[in-house]
């Protein structure tokens, strides 16, 4: 005679999450767009919405420049980072 099958029980995806994970940095490459990436890029997060009208950051900064053009004159001035 079998057992009645028991339903398994699913891992949530909190129990799938530790406390804590250690890295092993040994394994670690080097970033492969720092190259790319000038010392005064800056990287942002586009949010979804966004980035599906945006192709390429060429097209962010077209735009991006196109609104600055279009600013008074106060409210430009030299970039600041923090």
């Amino acid at each position: 005679m079998k057992k009645p099958s028991t339903p398994k029980r699913r891992r949530t995806q909190q129990a799938d999450m530790r406390a804590e994970y250690r890295f092993d940095y040994g394994k670690a490459q080097p970033n492969r767009f720092a190259p790319a990436m000038k010392e005064s890029t800056i990287a942002v997060i586009l949010d979804p919405d966004v980035a599906a009208v945006f192709q390429t950051s060429q097209a962010v900064n077209s735009m991006l420049r196109s609104v600055l053009s279009a600013l008074p004159e106060e409210l430009k001035r030299e970039p600041t980072r923090h």
